[in-house]
């Protein structure tokens, strides 16, 4: 499944999990994501090109490592309220 860059991604794991079984890169994916961010925020701060975060996470959401929140659209148009998050996070950066 290929996620929108701006579709939120949120941790599904418990803090308590031992994630040491994980890839180095799902570790990360799952540090980032204890705070909500979008697939362009985690792909920016992990130095990975988009395409291969959006295949790391529909891997990990698939093994129900993560959840992903997809923007819900309205004729076609983004919800205000999600771009405003988006630019927001875009500029904590």
């Amino acid at each position: 499944m290929k996620f929108a860059m701006e579709a939120l991604v949120s941790s599904a794991t418990s803090e308590h999990r031992d994630l040491s079984l994980l890839s180095p890169e799902y570790q990360a994916i799952i540090q980032l994501c204890r705070s909500v961010r979008s697939v362009a925020e985690v792909s920016a701060l992990l130095r990975v090109p988009l395409g291969i975060t959006r295949v790391l996470i529909a891997d990990m959401a698939s093994e129900g490592l993560i959840r992903v929140h997809q923007p819900q659209l309205e004729a076609g148009k983004p919800d205000l309220n999600l771009l405003e998050r988006v630019l927001s996070g875009l500029r904590r950066l």
